[in-house]
């Protein structure tokens, strides 16, 4: 008796094959890569290169605004920046988690010259009203870093922060229409920093940004749907994708300022432990668990890029642990994406002054 033998035929269209193949091997290069690099073995291998005399610089007479500053990475920059004389704006959505960092901030360092601005950056009408009110200051700024600030449900329970900013991971539409994490780690980003850049010239050759994007942006490439609104919503993906958006907005700002004396910079704080990490990614966390960073070895290079002379730097740059890092992995296909940053600039241009005529 002849033994049967079953054929099973799969047809698969070469595109959707490849395009499987691609992104399976992005995210294990970046898995691979993160590793080796991102988690707080790689800042103690990386950091026997720095300079102590680098984070000895004064900041005496600087104004620094920094989103995000009640917790984790973005309350580590504002107290290093506060402990170098630096007048400290910390920008929050909760006042009084906003007002308990800042006494803490300066019980620490000593320094009274920090002040809470309350916003949620989530929100377009509250980052005019913010930009409104903090112009009638009429003070230059001298360093802004925008920590995209994470956004809390009803109970203050972080969605999920990965070193700065937001991911939530079902789809969530804002009280104006932008899906939730495209608001904060986009489009408040890209407002904020667009409202501040008339007190960023007032300061002359001195102002920069600081962008503090992710490493999760290695396995994404650039795309034009910003919101996520074709195929199955993946949170995970998202925040990817946005943060592949602050690498290439910052390249392109510095295009177009660098005739302002405004210096653009993104960066990756590695991989630093947070509350919501242990929330929302258990089994990350579980498999990471006394790998990952604190949140003052995930500001280090934050606070680098705000001391550093300006001819130290690249504007445009993306660093990471104190050096400026690839912004693509090998092969990964990543790099010729950029070219969508100018369509992108218009979409998110056109959404703020649709915004305006709303009202």
């Amino acid at each position: 008796m002849k033994s049967a033998t079953l054929h099973f035929e799969f047809h698969i269209p070469i595109t959707a094959l490849a395009m499987f193949l691609l992104k399976t091997w992005r995210a294990s290069a970046f898995g691979v890569y993160g590793y080796l690099n991102f988690t707080r073995n790689g800042f103690l291998e990386n950091s026997k290169k720095f300079k102590p005399e680098d984070m000895e610089i004064r900041l005496d007479g600087k104004n620094c605004v920094v989103t995000g500053a009640n917790s984790g990475i973005g309350f580590a920059t504002a107290e290093g920046l506060a402990s170098r004389g630096a007048t400290v704006y910390m920008v929050c959505r909760n006042m009084e988690r906003g007002e308990t960092a800042l006494s803490k901030i300066q019980s620490s360092t000593g320094n009274p010259n920090l002040h809470l601005e309350v916003c949620d950056i989530s929100s377009i009408s509250e980052i005019k009203s913010f930009a409104s009110r903090f112009s009638s200051k009429d003070v230059p700024v001298h360093v802004l870093v925008s920590f995209p600030v994470p956004i809390y449900n009803e109970n203050e329970i972080p969605s999920f922060v990965n070193n700065a900013g937001l991911m939530e991971h079902k789809r969530v539409t804002t009280s104006e229409g932008f899906e939730l994490n495209f608001a904060v780690n986009v489009l408040g980003t890209y407002a904020i920093t667009e409202l501040m850049l008339p007190l960023l010239e007032k300061a002359s050759l001195d102002a920069r940004v600081i962008m503090v994007s992710s490493g999760g942006m290695y396995s994404s490439p650039l795309t034009s749907d910003l919101q996520f609104s074709n195929g199955k919503f993946d949170g995970v993906e998202q925040y990817a994708r946005n943060k592949r958006v602050q690498v290439a907005q910052t390249e392109k700002w510095a295009e177009m300022y660098k005739n302002k004396g405004i210096d653009f910079y993104s960066m990756h704080p590695g991989w630093a432990e947070t509350p919501g990490v242990a929330t929302s990614l258990p089994d990350f966390n579980k498999w990471l668990s006394g790998k990952l960073r604190t949140s003052g070895e995930g500001a280090d290079t934050v606070i680098w890029l705000a001391l550093q002379p300006k001819e130290k730097l690249v504007s445009g740059g993306f660093y990471f642990d104190r050096a400026e890092a690839p912004k693509h992995l090998n092969f990964a296909g990543t790099s010729q994406s950029h070219g969508k940053i100018d369509s992108i600039f218009d979409t998110l241009r056109s959404m703020l002054v649709s915004h305006d005529s709303k009202k």
